[in-house]
């Protein structure tokens, strides 16, 4: 028997018994998984005014800003890629039409901010202004992350204006200023506009998320400044002009978007800096100690 099957029989099958054993050992790997995000973040919110022209039309707990101007309208962010009905929705609300609006703005490249910015820049033919450290991510869908890989993926969207850090951009009397504030990405940014409330002129301000979460702090191969970024960023965010501050998720900024914008808790530019840098260092000092 041995002899007229051959070694080479036995081998092979040697080697196949051995396979489908191991084989057999194995777990099949995890299925791929959507992005999912909690519910307040996709709970779509009324028209909310925040100054004169400046309204929150996202959801509970993801910003979206419209700026109406004579002139036309601004969008900045828009939250998850399902909000885009919604948002065009309540831009009607206002009595803005999907031609009114003039540019598509961000705060950074991630798919609960930039989501529906391809779709919204389809359906209103805005332009979308950003910085060139954030062009890449959006026109790849957010694939190729430097911390999330491939795990925040969203319609990819090309940007029609490339930004320079302190630039104006101009839409009637409206003047947006963009600040770089690289950090939670390396193109985050914050504008800065003047509106009224109340009366009076206030230094509006959006800026960017400051959080580094789950982030590699120390010897990042993929972002080796990024302690250094956190660093300036903190001081610069500091110094912005800031009345009234708004973030891209409004707890951050003491904000609740319900019945009305209202902010819970008093903070300015300052505050939230301080706030970002006493969270970064205990989060440092968590992965110094591992």
């Amino acid at each position: 028997m041995r002899g007229s099957f051959g070694v080479r029989g036995w081998l092979s099958l040697a080697l196949l018994l051995k396979v489908t054993a191991v084989a057999a050992s194995v777990e099949p790997v995890p299925q791929l998984k959507a992005y999912e995000v909690p519910a307040s973040w996709r709970t779509p919110v009324e028209p909310l005014q925040i100054s004169d022209r400046t309204w929150q039309i996202g959801t509970q707990d993801l910003t979206a800003l419209l700026i109406k101007t004579k002139s036309g309208a601004v969008l900045i962010d828009g939250g998850m890629p399902q909000l885009a009905d919604h948002l065009l929705a309540n831009m009607r609300r206002l009595g803005v039409s999907p031609e009114d609006l003039t540019w598509i703005l961000h705060s950074h490249a991630h798919a609960d901010h930039a989501g529906p910015l391809a779709e919204i820049r389809r359906a209103t033919g805005a332009r979308l202004a950003s910085n060139a450290e954030s062009a890449h991510l959006l026109a790849n869908g957010g694939a190729g992350d430097i911390h999330f890989g491939d795990g925040l993926l969203f319609p990819p969207v090309i940007v029609d204006r490339y930004l320079m850090d302190g630039e104006i951009l101009a839409l009637g009397e409206l003047q947006l200023q963009v600040h770089f504030i690289p950090g939670h990405t390396p193109g985050s940014m914050a504008w800065t506009w003047q509106d009224t409330r109340d009366g009076k002129t206030v230094d509006m301000a959006y800026v960017d998320s400051l959080t580094a979460p789950g982030y590699q702090l120390l010897e990042n191969p993929r972002y080796p400044k990024l302690l250094h970024d956190f660093r300036a960023t903190f001081a610069r965010v500091r110094d912005l002009p800031c009345d009234v501050l708004l973030t891209p998720h409004p707890g951050a900024s003491g904000w609740q978007y319900a019945a009305s914008a209202r902010q819970l808790s008093a903070m300015d530019c300052a505050d939230y800096a301080a706030k970002a840098q006493i969270q970064l260092d205990q989060q440092l000092n968590q992965q110094r100690q591992k």
